[in-house]
């Protein structure tokens, strides 16, 4: 199950996480974004605990999208011990979602 990210609560779920942290960028306008959400949400429950998943709503949070140069969405940012270490934007796959991260 993937966890609402805002700004009051992204030191708390994202930069203390001691898991590695998925978010997932997105709007409720976005088709592609509304494709990715039952994709994001089978991620979730496949990786068990050993990641967090987030998610952003750019329109409710757009302090958080600028802050990480977000231009498109959906967009996905990991985060390992406090540090963004990858972001990548659009569409894929389970499998590749979950490469994204493990990789």
């Amino acid at each position: 199950m993937s966890v609402q990210i805002t700004k009051a609560n992204f030191e708390s779920e994202v930069l203390r996480s001691d898991v590695p942290v998925l978010i997932d960028f997105w709007a409720a306008w976005c088709g592609p974004c509304r494709a990715m959400s039952p994709i994001v949400e089978e991620v979730s429950e496949s990786l068990n605990g050993s990641v967090k998943v987030g998610k952003v709503n750019v329109d409710e949070e757009p302090d958080l999208a600028a802050q990480f140069g977000i231009m498109s969405i959906p967009t996905f940012a990991l985060f390992k011990n406090g540090a963004l270490m990858k972001k990548d934007a659009g569409g894929r796959s389970k499998e590749e979602l979950i490469a994204f991260i493990t990789a």
